[in-house]
């Protein structure tokens, strides 16, 4: 098992635990959760369990981008991403300021939802983006208005709708992307 890297035990709520995505070992379980119809906005559809794991063994080798698998009492329930803006598409739509970090969040499906999860998960993944930077920029989809109204209920201020360049290279493609710019300052 990864080493974590930030754990925190949320009274009532239990124990979040953020470690780096394995690649190899989580392929096979962020596969299946990109590629429900729910997570359409995340861009990775249609893909097999090896481009997932090529996806994340790019990100892996970055130094500016990182992936972790988060967990609630020892069961996966999402994958948080943090990026630096500037080394990121996003840095040429908006002016970066020295302490932003960029974030993408994608739960997992839930066979029983819980009241208040989503908004109690975001809080334990906003301080740990909080650790040593200022502010957070996400940039969900503009068509995707559950993530924008989340965010803007965990306090976010909404920005510009703003076109994401197409990404190609040859370890990843990223289509372009219309997405509403949302700011969280500590």
């Amino acid at each position: 098992m990864t080493t974590a890297v930030y754990d925190r035990t949320v009274e009532g709520f239990g124990t979040v635990r953020i470690a780096p995505v394995d690649p190899d070992r989580d392929a096979p379980l962020i596969h299946g959760w990109v590629n429900e119809d729910r997570a359409r906005f995340w861009g990775m559809g249609g893909t097999s369990v090896e481009q997932v794991r090529e996806t994340y063994a790019h990100l892996d080798s970055l130094t500016t981008h990182h992936g972790y698998l988060v967990s609630r009492d020892d069961v996966p329930v999402a994958v948080f991403q943090t990026y630096d803006p500037a080394a990121d598409r996003v840095g040429e739509c908006y002016e970066v300021l020295p302490g932003d970090i960029g974030v993408h969040l994608l739960l997992a499906p839930s066979a029983a939802p819980e009241a208040g999860f989503s908004g109690r998960l975001l809080g334990v993944l906003i301080d740990f983006a909080l650790r040593d930077r200022t502010r957070i920029v996400v940039d969900p989809d503009a068509a995707n208005e559950k993530a924008v109204a989340r965010m803007v209920r965990a306090g976010f201020e909404p920005g510009p709708v703003v076109v994401l360049p197409e990404v190609d290279l040859p370890e990843v493609f990223i289509p372009e992307k219309k997405a509403r710019l949302a700011f969280l300052t500590r």
